[in-house]
């Protein structure tokens, strides 16, 4: 781990599911945002999926009560940018920006999408996607995900190297993901940490559809070294299952100085 006496502090996000799907299902987002708050966290991402009501009047009454912690909001949605024959989904773009002015969310995330060759990036596209970025008061973030398609850096690299530098579009780098797609992160990050906005954390255990999510150990070598490649400015999110609320604000502080 980094010494916190040398480092700033990292902003941490508490990824609604880190407290159990169940949990969130049958409470609702704005309780377990209040326990994010008390552990310590800076932000709370929600998850739509989740979500029983998605109305904008829904979102902007979570957003509130997430402010009103003191937190700050990432809204996420299991849509991606692109679809599966590669074109730009404008539709899933524009809701999911919508949902996030109306949470009031400082980022949007979405799957990038698209097929194991990649994603188109022709002028009409990229200027589609250039007004839609410019136009949210959201930071929209593209994650990895844990298939081939859309979880590649390849991926990535094309649509970072045909975009303008000012387009702002930025990804979300998930720690984990990228072992379901068989991908090193050590490796993803090296071609892909200078496009990083926001970090998932997690590390695996098993192997193929007996793959989940866990804590990095405290002293995971690997793991910290993956964190010391990628930005140390950009917030950082917990998406790996808290064993209680008490471990909450262990994780927390722990993930913060990695």
């Amino acid at each position: 781990m980094r010494s916190s006496s040398t480092n700033a502090k990292t902003e941490v996000v508490i990824v609604a599911s880190a407290f159990g799907v169940d949990a969130i299902r049958r409470d609702g987002h704005s309780v377990w945002a209040e326990k994010a708050a008390l552990s310590g966290a800076d932000g709370f991402e929600v998850r739509r999926e989740l979500c029983a009501d998605v109305s904008l009047h829904a979102l902007a009454q979570l957003g509130e009560r997430i402010h009103a912690a003191g937190l700050w909001a990432v809204h996420s949605t299991p849509a991606t940018l692109f679809a599966a024959d590669g074109s730009l989904d404008r539709d899933a773009l524009a809701l999911a920006i919508d949902e996030a002015h109306a949470l009031g969310a400082r980022i949007v995330k979405l799957q990038l999408g698209g097929d194991e060759h990649g994603v188109a990036t022709d002028s009409a596209t990229l200027d589609a996607l250039t007004r839609a970025v410019g136009g949210s008061r959201a930071r929209v973030l593209v994650e990895n995900g844990q298939l081939r398609a859309g979880g590649l850096p390849s991926a990535f690299k094309m649509l970072f190297a045909a975009l303008p530098a000012e387009t702002g579009l930025a990804m979300t780098f998930d720690t984990g993901n990228w072992r379901w797609a068989d991908v090193n992160p050590l490796d993803a990050a090296e071609r892909l940490a200078s496009h990083v906005g926001y970090v998932h954390c997690k590390t695996t255990q098993g192997k193929g559809a007996r793959r989940f999510a866990v804590a990095p150990a405290p002293d995971d070598a690997a793991f910290a070294a993956l964190l010391a490649r990628l930005p140390s400015d950009v917030p950082r999110g917990i998406e790996y299952p808290f064993h209680d609320e008490a471990d909450a604000a262990i994780q927390v502080a722990r993930i913060a100085v990695f």
